[in-house]
């Protein structure tokens, strides 16, 4: 089958890439030229585990190609996906701009009867634009198809070959044929694919990661109340997840959620709420809960270090909002280190692969923000230690040499990676969340 993936983001690269694996002839189309270039060098713009080989194979068995004229590669396929960027607004409604820009395109170009996917994240109603502006300049038929993805950053080839399900809003025979037979190889498992109406499909996507955002906050919550009360949060998380009503996944406390999906897409249904003369009151609760979150780690190193961290130097084990990925969009630790900055203290900051991502975020703070060769060369000369991703490689560190390095013995553990009684047997003030601190 012939497709067009128009974006070569996040998105649209990891699906790209895994069509191309399964046969298909995918031209990924993007009015980047450097990252256009880049990637016919197999230079990828993200990093994501797998991702990099998969390109390069698809690429060199020539399944997979990239190019700037949009136009032609919309003239090129029977499927066009839409994947590229759909940035909040400043009232939280999704920027619907680029999207509807390359449906107008898709209707200029295409060159036979058309699948258009609309694969980025888009609020309910969305389709229905895609189809007017296609419809202003198409020459043959058409049939708009909402595909969202439900990839997770970190395992994102995975999730796509490998998927749980698929969910497919389409409305016309052709559209669910063509469709099935594009998803037939990575449901061979017998995952389902999930035909419905079209505004359902958007309203899916929302309302998944409404609902996982919904439980991180609900444990951060929880997690804080139990500081309070002398409870430990471990302990609660284990006995409430074993519940099989509730299930243990996405219960565990942090620094608060980031990425470039659960905060724009909470924002986005929001909006819509309103729009509509209704609110979701409850995920209006659980975006103030997390912005709340993102400043308690400030708020225990101010507590730890002394009310003044002014000439305080801090060492931050983790940039990205999570591990295996280098995206800091909304990422909790740009939060924390902009209130270190704001008090007047120093930052020595490492994280295995964001580094590059964080220089540029951080530019603005000059030589206030140290980026460390390595996870112990941050910690020199520093006053406390704040582990905000939960990389494997800071899971088994070394605490002698923590404690060695450290101008004291420090910890502020924004993932609760570390046992209060190993910290407490080396001699380490720690605080985590929602457990008990363990004070020296």
């Amino acid at each position: 089958m012939n497709i067009t993936v128009v974006g070569t983001g996040y998105v649209g690269l990891v699906a790209g890439a895994c069509l191309a694996e399964t046969g298909n002839q995918v031209v990924g189309a993007d009015v980047d030229l450097k990252k256009i270039e880049g990637l016919k060098r197999n230079v990828l713009p993200i990093y994501e585990p797998g991702l990099d080989r998969l390109v390069e194979r698809n690429q060199a068995a020539g399944r997979l190609t990239f190019t700037t004229d949009v136009g032609a590669a919309i003239a090129h396929a029977s499927v066009v996906f839409i994947a590229v960027g759909t940035p909040p607004d400043e009232d939280g409604s999704a920027d619907l701009r680029h999207v509807l820009a390359v449906a107008e395109e898709i209707g200029r170009h295409m060159a036979r009867e058309t699948v258009v996917v609309t694969k980025s994240t888009v609020p309910v109603g969305t389709a229905a634009k895609v189809a007017e502006c296609v419809a202003r300049n198409a020459k043959y038929p058409f049939h708009v198809v909402s595909n969202p993805e439900f990839l997770k950053e970190g395992a994102a080839v995975d999730d796509f070959m490998k998927p749980d399900r698929v969910v497919l809003g389409a409305e016309t025979d052709h559209a669910r044929s063509v469709m099935a037979e594009l998803y037939a190889p990575f449901v061979r498992t017998g995952k389902p694919i999930i035909f419905m109406d079209v505004p359902s499909a958007e309203m899916t996507k929302y309302a998944a990661n409404a609902m996982l955002a919904t439980r991180i906050s609900f444990m951060n919550d929880i997690a804080n109340l139990c500081e309070r009360v002398g409870a430990n949060v471990d302990h609660v998380r284990k006995g409430i997840g074993s519940d099989d009503r509730i299930g243990p996944a996405f219960l565990f406390p942090g620094p608060g959620y980031g990425g470039s999906c659960f905060p724009k897409d909470v924002k986005a249904l929001v909006r819509t709420a309103r729009d509509q003369a209704t609110c979701l009151r409850i995920l209006e609760a659980v975006e103030s809960v997390n912005e709340d979150q993102k400043h308690r780690m400030f708020q225990k190193l101010m507590s730890a270090v002394g009310d003044d961290l002014q000439g305080a130097r801090i060492a931050v084990w983790g940039l990205a909002f999570k591990p295996n990925t280098d995206d800091m969009r909304e990422a909790p630790a740009l939060t924390l280190i902009e209130d270190l900055l704001a008090a007047g203290a120093t930052v020595a900051a490492h994280d295995p692969v964001a580094m590059d991502e964080a220089r540029r975020r951080l530019a603005h703070a000059g030589d206030r923000v140290r980026f460390a060769s390595s996870s112990y060369d941050a910690l020199d000369g520093a006053d406390a230690l704040a582990v905000v991703t939960d990389w494997n490689e800071y899971r088994h560190p070394d605490f002698g040499r923590i404690k060695q390095t450290l101008k004291r013995p420090l910890i502020v553990d924004g993932r609760n990676l570390y046992a209060l009684h190993r910290m407490a047997d080396m001699g380490f003030t720690y605080h985590s969340v929602g457990r008990p601190s363990v004070a020296q």
